[in-house]
């Protein structure tokens, strides 16, 4: 994922990500987390998705929901809940979630330059 999320105008919520991948099983750890972002976009109140990893395996993820009831019912989606089981169980050796209200925000742009 490389674009930045085109969030609406504040107050919305991010939910934060951080996660340090242990080795072996990228095949299905790719997976899920494609599925997962699928899974996401077609929840009631989400807004977008940011996520970059590194090659050592310290990953960062933020979603954005319009409100926390959004966020609580995305929690509660069955294959989500797997995900997150299989998460501590084979994927990661320590996650951090951050969940934070956009009071403001603010970007820039090159004049000329298209988003990717």
């Amino acid at each position: 994922m490389t674009a930045i999320a085109q969030t609406p105008d504040s107050p919305y919520y991010a939910v934060i990500f951080t996660s340090i991948r242990m080795e072996g099983d990228e095949i299905a750890y790719a997976e899920m987390a494609e599925r997962m972002v699928e899974l996401a976009a077609v929840q009631p109140g989400f807004l977008g998705i940011e996520s970059v990893s590194d090659p050592n395996g310290t990953g960062l993820t933020v979603s954005y929901w319009r409100d926390l009831d959004a966020i609580q019912k995305w929690h509660a989606v069955a294959e989500h809940q797997e995900a997150q089981r299989l998460g501590k169980e084979k994927w990661y050796s320590q996650f951090q979630l951050r969940v934070c209200r956009v009071e403001r925000e603010y970007g820039w742009q090159q004049l000329g330059d298209e988003p990717r």
